[in-house]
């Protein structure tokens, strides 16, 4: 079973591993260079200018001393920029990061103090021919224009249970459940529901049962949600406003499943007049069932565990 955190990080590794095979060495070639002219800042700004375009798309390049106080300009493909020369950066998150023996350090990512944008800095060790470190070379990348595989994180199905607002569960015992609109004609509302996603295209729901409405996502307009209140989901008329549209093929629910996941909402609902089921949702592609109850606890689970009434999801007086 997979963690999520853990398969996020390990997504994030390898695009991190992606980057470093790319950078080390041309970084690595230009601190050569820089180190043969060390000290002049008008020769390290012509060396950094050369060898820009060995680093693709980095944003700036620069060189520090050992104390990490800039000894060049920023040199960038729009030209060479004076306001930085001088400037200490032995505070800034890449220089506070321990460069490993390599020479090579390809910082975590950290958001930039004027663009405000998520970024990140290669570091390398600048040595001159007797080994002794001179300083270092800096290359400035702005996340956006990384040349990352760009491989799509995928959401592992793994039951994930997510505790909400301490405040709202200290006073649980507190409340009791009121019939919403929603509660009153649920039948027809889980009935509309399930022709939506069935023959309609919609493959994503959010039902909102406290308060009587839904939001859903349609497969021919995946970008834009529409919000249902409980007047449009009690009408069966609502159908003819979406196109039919066969079940896909690529759904990880089965479309017979999906009353079953409805109606199983609807026990939810009704179970406990003080635990019960504030919202529920539903995406027939990844095929996870979403539930927020009304301890302001929220749940992730693959919809067939979540139909799995031997399941210990079910003995739900543990796991709210």
């Amino acid at each position: 079973m997979t963690d999520p955190k853990a398969a996020l990080k390990e997504s994030i590794v390898r695009q991190r591993e992606s980057l470093r095979k790319l950078l080390q060495y041309p970084l690595y070639e230009i601190a050569e260079a820089c180190s043969r002219v060390w000290g002049d800042r008008r020769a390290i700004d012509a060396v950094l200018q050369e060898k820009l375009d060995r680093v693709p798309n980095c944003k700036y390049l620069y060189a520090m001393d050992t104390d990490a106080v800039q000894i060049s300009d920023n040199v960038s493909r729009e030209g060479i920029f004076e306001n930085d020369f001088g400037r200490d950066r032995s505070a800034r998150p890449y220089m506070c990061e321990a460069v490993p023996s390599s020479g090579f350090l390809l910082s975590d990512a950290y958001i930039s103090l004027r663009a405000m944008r998520p970024s990140l800095t290669a570091i390398q060790l600048v040595r001159n021919d007797d080994g002794k470190v001179l300083g270092f070379l800096g290359a400035d990348f702005d996340l956006r224009d990384l040349p990352l595989t760009r491989e799509l994180y995928e959401e592992p199905r793994y039951w994930q249970q997510i505790k909400g607002d301490p405040s709202i569960r200290g006073t649980v015992f507190h409340q009791s459940r009121v019939d919403s609109e929603m509660d009153k004609k649920l039948d027809t509302v889980l009935s509309v529901v399930e022709e939506l996603m069935t023959k309609h295209g919609v493959y994503h729901v959010i039902l909102h049962f406290s308060s009587s409405r839904a939001i859903i996502w349609q497969m021919e307009d995946p970008y834009r949600y529409r919000l249902l209140d409980i007047d449009s989901l009690i009408d069966p008329a609502i159908c003819l406003a979406y196109p039919h549209q066969s079940y896909s093929g690529e759904a990880a629910v089965p479309a017979d499943k999906i009353s079953e996941v409805l109606e199983a909402f609807k026990v939810l609902r009704f179970m406990d007049e003080t635990l019960y089921l504030r919202s529920g949702t539903l995406n027939i592609f990844n095929g996870l069932v979403g539930l927020t109850f009304s301890c302001d606890g929220s749940h992730y689970i693959p919809y067939d565990e979540f139909l799995d009434k031997q399941h210990a999801f079910w003995d739900i007086s543990d796991n709210t």
